[in-house]
């Protein structure tokens, strides 16, 4: 299972920088035990952006935060974590992605304990910014270690796994959340949901010391600390006040943060072709531009884009239709995305084998069968909106996970597919940075849409709109696909 081929070179790319890793020494494998461990810590950040939500209410009575606080609690931890995962892939290529993995692990059960401790809203909000950094340190560390040790059939069942993890992580969280906030276990309520971490952490902990390979990158390099800095102020900018802004009447400060995004991301272009081209210091960049013009990188993160923009925006519209629309509890609201769960890691498990026999032709039908089960859940709302309660929209959510199930997988081992082993690290970083960042816009735009449409048409006109406009998203990665290779080269 080690990867001890050479990448292909591509002209002009970072692909065609040598496979050190691959062409010196073979990769350890990484053992069905390794897998759970570093799976478990992807699924453990996941889990904790969704929890919160069905917890706000009751930390909200508890702290008296009001909505501009209870806001920073779910966007500070979306933002600490989008804006650090592309540094914390590069610290792990250099210092080791199972070491960092391991301290990522540590600091995301200590800052947990953090939070559930949180005498006031001020300490809960600073406690989830710090969980957000620590999740940016280990997440990326999964998919590099996945990159790293696996290949062939191997690395797409892997990947496969880590796409239905994720997938399936994103309801797991919103039914324990209204499980432990129902269950109010030894009267902890809302902070059980932090605490409950702790033991999970600590568990992943030992299980990476014993069964996750040590994999880096034989030739580090110093840290693009101007790269970082720019990266960062360019997502701050952005996802900040898309994020508050709403919640806080959209004060001026928003607005010129908006304002400086264009410039601190045109600047953070133009500083990385420049370092990449001139190599100052023995430095690379944070981002290397060439790895944007690996095919397989360019065009699977197109398709990224705005599947990550829908599907933010449809799992936050559709728990507030659920929870405020449809009165459901937590818990029952949590229930109805069952069935889409089920069948999301249904066709992650079966994409694989449909890609080796079809190719990306696999990946454009999970597009459209997602496509249909939006129009499906789109036309249950519309025709049975006060009738059917949770068991209304599950056929056609069903549908359309199935349709994402085979979609998503396929496009990140498309997109990791010609990433040299030592770039493993950075090209991980890039991916999950672009799927958290879409995925926190998609939560900004559409759920602000969504919010202020019903304010004057209705829940109901106002889904539809929002669903509407999630099918042009739906409409464009289909289109997308079509521009991927083939076959993935892996």
């Amino acid at each position: 299972m080690s990867d001890t081929r050479t990448t292909p070179p591509v002209p002009g790319s970072v692909a065609a920088a040598p496979a050190e890793e691959g062409s010196r020494r073979p990769s350890p494998a990484l053992t069905p035990l390794g897998l759970f461990t570093v799976l478990t810590g992807a699924a453990l950040p996941m889990i904790d952006f969704f929890i919160v939500n069905v917890a706000l209410p009751a930390i909200d009575h508890d702290l008296h935060a009001g909505p501009a606080l209870l806001e920073m609690v779910v966007g500070g931890y979306g933002v600490a974590y989008a804006v650090l995962l592309v540094l914390g892939g590069r610290l792990g290529d250099m210092v080791g992605r199972r070491r960092l993995f391991m301290w990522g692990t540590a600091a995301f059960g200590v800052t947990s304990v953090a939070c559930g401790l949180a005498p006031g809203a001020w300490w809960l909000v600073a406690a989830r910014i710090a969980q957000g950094a620590a999740s940016a340190l280990m997440l990326p560390q999964v998919l590099a270690t996945i990159q790293a040790t696996t290949s062939g059939a191997g690395r797409a069942r892997a990947l496969s796994f880590y796409s239905g993890t994720t997938g399936v992580s994103a309801s797991v969280g919103q039914v324990l959340g209204g499980v432990l906030v129902a269950a109010n276990v030894a009267g902890t309520g809302w902070r059980s949901i932090f605490l409950v971490n702790a033991p999970v952490a600590a568990v992943a902990l030992v299980l990476a010391g014993r069964a996750v390979p040590e994999t880096r990158s034989e030739r580090p390099t110093r840290v693009d600390g101007l790269g970082t800095a720019l990266l960062s102020l360019s997502l701050v900018s952005l996802l900040v006040p898309l994020t508050e802004g709403r919640a806080t009447g959209w004060p001026v400060w928003s607005w010129v943060l908006l304002a400086v995004f264009p410039f601190a991301a045109v600047a953070f272009a133009v500083t990385e072709r420049r370092l990449e081209r001139t190599g100052e210091d023995g430095r690379t960049p944070l981002v290397p531009p060439s790895l944007l013009r690996v095919r397989s990188v360019r065009t699977g993160l197109a398709v990224v884009v705005p599947f990550s923009l829908g599907w933010g925006g449809f799992m936050f519209v559709l728990a507030v239709v659920l929870q405020e629309g449809l009165r459901l509890g937590p818990l029952a609201a949590g229930l109805a995305l069952v069935p889409m769960c089920l069948t999301f890691f249904a066709g992650s498990l079966a994409g694989p084998r449909l890609f080796g026999r079809y190719g990306r032709r696999a990946v454009t039908a999970g597009a459209l069968i997602q496509g249909v089960g939006l129009l499906g859940v789109a036309a249950g709302f519309y025709g049975g909106w006060d009738e059917r309660g949770i068991w209304g929209p599950c056929v056609a959510m069903a549908v359309q996970g199935l349709g994402q199930g085979l979609l998503l997988p396929l496009t990140l081992r498309t997109v990791l597919s010609e990433v040299p082993v030592e770039q493993a690290g950075v090209g991980g970083g890039v991916l999950v940075t672009t799927q958290q960042s879409f995925m926190a816009l998609g939560v900004a735009t559409l759920g602000s849409l969504f919010l202020t449409l019903s304010e004057s048409s209705g829940m109901r006109d106002a889904l539809i709109v929002t669903l509407g406009v999630q099918m042009v998203a739906v409409v464009v990665s289909a289109l997308l696909t079509l521009r991927m290779p083939r076959r993935a080269n892996d």
